[in-house]
């Protein structure tokens, strides 16, 4: 957020319109941002991992366990508090989860885990979901669509 901040300060950026998104682990940092702040008008995650815990043992890349001290049946207190599921009911931002249907890498169900739970919540949200698509866009057309599918989201916010 400091560099938020900077670029504020500079008059780089209109407040009444400030955005955030990201894919990938700019997806993770995405739905930890609005779990943690309203200052955003709108986000889109796209292919995040939100749920630690069930995360490390979906992923084609079993080495995530290395990333925590303990395995989640040891200590999932550790996994919960680093996951942006355990902030969802603090989200104020519109937010808009894009993933890939064949995704391995940060599995789709992590992505619907975090939509229902806003939809639980009442919280403005979309599930948007790429047919046969993996961790990254494959398909022109798909990478046109999420294209369109930023600029709709975000102008339905601006002000």
């Amino acid at each position: 957020m400091a560099g938020v901040d900077t670029a504020i300060a500079k008059g780089f950026i209109d407040t009444d319109n400030l955005f955030v998104c990201g894919g990938s682990g700019g997806g993770v940092l995405t739905a930890w941002i609005v779990g943690h702040t309203d200052r955003f008008t709108a986000a889109v995650s796209m292919r995040p991992v939100i749920n630690w815990h069930s995360f490390v043992g979906n992923t084609d890349g079993a080495s995530w366990y290395r990333q925590f001290k303990k395995y989640p049946w040891e200590d999932p207190m550790e996994y919960a508090v680093r996951s942006p599921l355990h902030y969802v009911k603090n989200v104020t931002t519109p937010t808009m989860v894009m993933t890939g249907e064949a995704d391995l890498r940060t599995p789709m169900s992590q992505s619907e885990e975090y939509y229902r739970a806003l939809k639980k919540l009442k919280k403005e949200t979309l599930l948007v979901r790429m047919p046969n698509e993996f961790h990254g866009w494959r398909r022109p057309s798909h990478r046109l669509l999420q294209q369109l599918y930023l600029m709709a989201w975000f102008d339905k916010y601006k002000k």
